[in-house]
């Protein structure tokens, strides 16, 4: 028999949807917030010459300045007051998250403090954006001001670029935490998947003038369109699997009663590491890359000593062998990372203990834990494995396609879990409401017949 919470789940429609006011406020402050991201990356930095600028970064489209203005929706490439968007956020909440696996006053703080402690590590995020942010649009200027960009170049234009830049992320930061609070989804992934969203249309109407113009065959694009297609029902299916582990809870007398005795799964992801590995991996590849391509762009200038540069900087290209191999052992070395940091095996194995529970077959404590590694540890390596097809499926097309034609695997894992995570938190708020009418019909039957009650009294 089903349960009430799967009965109410069953039930969810458009008239369900149609009552629950809270949440449209909750969509529409989304859509609003949403609206005001996007304008503000096409509002341009001041002191920028946009000719130069344009002809610099179609230069370095390929490498770190791509995959930003991916992210930001294209406000790097318009050199807009988001050009930084949230990377500098993103960076510094994984540096805090990472310190606060193995600096163990802060992994006291997280472990011990409760909110109070939360508060404080996402106060120690917020400081690293800002220092974060000043560095980077610090780099952003001064490369800028020696590309002959800027058009009165001095200490003001340096300044002003670098409070323009660094406000726009902290505005960002800002916003999304105003997304999660007041809105629906994760505000900060809902403003990289409205960034990555915005330049989807530009992307397949590139796809389209190139079948047009003969540069691809009708066939190949749909067979892309085909691939596109199978890679998102292959994300959905992967990031919803997990392995489900029994956990028993023993029986105990309390007083006259048997209380417990119940039996609970415990669901490990097989994909724990998320987006971050991808994301982590691109960064690093790419921003080598980027400096190479800057350095030796004009081979006539390079030293007789870095004669080599040349070809290594065609070898970390998108599409070359090479960049696919180190790109998928840095996914791979990322996912086992990132997944030893957010799951901690000895303490899921104490919390079990505290509480009674166990696994069936295995004794509490040392070896719960050494279980739990084992079976994290071969799933790590199917949810490494499927990240690193997804990955690098997008550059196995442009080395039979060419550097013409570009779509980010990352971005693609980013739009379908963001879209996940939305659609579970929107059926969420509509369970909550019904839950909320449930209740207040059974108060108004119990007031009434007690009403009753009292009166043939």
């Amino acid at each position: 028999m089903a349960s009430a919470a799967e009965q109410l789940a069953a039930n969810l429609n458009f008239g369900a949807f149609s009552k629950a006011t809270d949440l449209h406020k909750r969509l529409l402050f989304t859509l609003g917030a949403l609206i005001v991201y996007r304008l503000g990356t096409y509002i341009p930095l001041p002191g920028i010459d946009m000719l130069k600028f344009a002809q610099a970064f179609s230069d370095q489209s390929k490498g770190i300045f791509g995959m930003m203005n991916m992210f930001s929706g294209g406000a790097v490439q318009r050199m807009a007051v988001f050009a930084l968007n949230l990377m500098p956020y993103i960076s510094a909440s994984i540096i805090i998250q990472l310190m606060g696996s193995v600096y163990a006053p802060w992994e006291k703080l997280r472990k011990e403090g409760g909110e109070a402690g939360r508060k404080q590590l996402n106060q120690y995020t917020r400081y690293l954006t800002v220092i974060l942010g000043l560095i980077q649009s610090f780099g952003i200027a001064e490369a800028m001001q020696t590309g002959g960009m800027a058009l009165d170049p001095g200490p003001f234009f340096v300044i002003t670029a670098m409070v323009t830049l660094t406000g726009g992320t902290l505005f960002l930061m800002w916003l999304g935490e105003q997304i999660t609070a007041r809105g629906v989804g994760n505000g900060s992934s809902m403003i990289i998947f409205a960034g990555i969203v915005a330049v989807l249309p530009s992307t397949l109407g590139n796809l389209m003038s190139m079948s047009s113009t003969g540069d691809i065959n009708p066939a190949v694009l749909v067979g892309i369109l085909a691939i596109l297609v199978a890679a998102v029902v292959f994300i959905v299916f992967m990031e919803r699997a997990q392995r489900r582990l029994l956990v028993q809870y023993p029986k105990r007398q309390v007083g006259n009663k048997i209380m417990g005795g119940e039996s609970s799964f415990m669901p490990l992801k097989v994909n724990t590491a998320g987006v971050i590995p991808p994301i982590f991996a691109s960064s690093l590849l790419l921003m080598p890359t980027s400096i190479l391509t800057f350095v030796g762009k004009d081979p006539t200038k390079i030293p007789s000593w870095l004669g080599w540069l040349p070809n290594l900087t065609a070898m970390l290209q998108h599409g070359q062998p090479v960049f696919m191999a180190l790109y998928a052992v840095m996914i791979i070395f990322f996912c086992f990372l990132y997944t030893s940091l957010v799951f901690n095996p000895d303490e899921t194995a104490e919390n079990l203990r505290k509480y009674g529970g166990f696994l069936p077959g295995i004794r509490p404590g040392k070896r719960t834990a050494e279980y739990l590694d084992h079976v994290l540890t071969r799933i790590t390596v199917i949810g490494a494995g499927y990240i690193t097809i997804v990955c690098l499926l997008p550059e196995f097309l442009i080395s039979s396609l060419g550097n013409s034609f570009y779509f980010g695997g990352t971005s693609i894992l980013i739009v379908v879990t963001v879209t996940m995570d939305t659609v579970a938190q929107i059926q969420s708020h509509l369970l909550a409401h019904q839950y909320d009418g449930l209740i207040r019909k059974s108060k108004m039957k119990g007031g009434k017949a007690a009403v009753t009650r009292g009166g043939v009294r």
